[in-house]
């Protein structure tokens, strides 16, 4: 067994600045949900996945042990899976199992170490498995590392509902953006949260340990450490409520009263009760998921679902693919 050798592509420090400032100076402010992702604020998303509110992880989890044979098979040998926001490669572990002779996993991690505590991890679970970690923010262009084995198909893994962080225009761009990286005879394994009830929706974000409201704030913290920032991370409160017109789940960084803060040279004023728009999670229907798909110029191969239908797995290819 060899040790994983990371390829390494995490943005500057100059351009997570300019990108943060860009944010907190639009008329709506808004720091992108990558920035949660510094070991503190991954070790904190891992603990909510383990919240009892919080649905996503537990069901989507069953649907891959449930269905794992059939998904496993509707994929196909000798793949190689890429993991775009790999986090510590848990529900990679349990399609790993289930796959037949895989020929590399590669993780994308914006979080360096979380990245490579995952990769070194899943390196020891599967000695014979290729492990290929890239350090990169996985909505931009990146080489992907050549696996020894020949492989037979790619095969981009982006579970955890996770494209419903971006808006419907910005993850046609994103699921356009995986098809290029899978290719024609590719495929695009994928986690999509439904539609339900708001008070389910509402609960998951605003857990009662006040875990979520910590990983909220934390990026924050992280802007103070990495960036020189003086924000006062007591002045600001986590909110998440439910938009329904939108089909989103919004978290924001509510100002607790008028401000001025410091990054870099800048200098970004907020009012009491201004708000900081860190994350949207939008909700979908099967058919509206399909839709939007389709505008990325995929179709949709297969679905799998909870008995609950809370969740879905979803297999997609190039609507000219095989």
């Amino acid at each position: 067994m060899s040790e994983v050798e990371l390829q390494d592509l995490h943005p500057s420090r100059d351009d997570i600045l300019s990108d943060v400032i860009r944010g907190l100076r639009a008329p709506q402010k808004w720091i992108a949900p990558m920035y949660f992702y510094d070991a503190r604020g991954s070790a904190l998303f891992d603990r909510i996945c383990e919240l009892p509110e919080y649905y996503p992880t537990r069901t989507e989890l069953g649907i891959l042990s449930a269905d794992g044979a059939a998904i496993a098979a509707s994929i196909g040998p000798r793949v190689l899976l890429i993991e775009p926001g790999s986090a510590g490669g848990d529900k990679a572990r349990v399609l790993l199992n289930l796959l037949d002779d895989p020929a590399a996993y590669v993780p994308v991690e914006i979080s360096r170490e979380h990245l490579l505590d995952g990769a070194r991890a899943l390196n020891d679970e599967f000695p014979a498995l290729e492990v290929l970690p890239v350090c990169a923010d996985f909505t931009r262009p990146f080489d992907l590392p050549e696996p020894r084995q020949v492989v037979n198909r790619r095969v981009v893994f982006f579970p955890g509902s996770t494209i419903g962080n971006f808006s419907p225009a910005r993850a046609v761009e994103l699921l356009a953006h995986f098809a290029n990286i899978a290719s024609d005879d590719g495929r695009i394994l994928i986690g999509v949260d439904l539609r339900k009830d708001p008070a389910t929706l509402e609960r998951a974000y605003n857990d009662d340990t006040g875990i979520t409201a910590e990983f909220n704030l934390n990026v924050l913290h992280r802007l103070n450490a990495e960036l020189g920032a003086d924000f006062d991370v007591e002045a600001f409160s986590h909110r998440a409520v439910w938009n329904d017109t939108a089909s989103r789940i919004e978290m924001h960084l509510v100002s607790k009263h008028a401000q001025t803060v410091r990054l870099g040279r800048e200098r970004i004023t907020l009012t009491d009760g201004e708000y900081i728009h860190t994350e949207s999670s939008y909700k979908y229907s099967l058919e509206g998921f399909a839709a939007l798909a389709g505008r990325a110029g995929l179709s949709v191969v297969e679905v799998w679902t909870d008995p609950q239908t809370l969740f879905s797995v979803q297999l997609l290819q190039p609507s000219g693919g095989v």
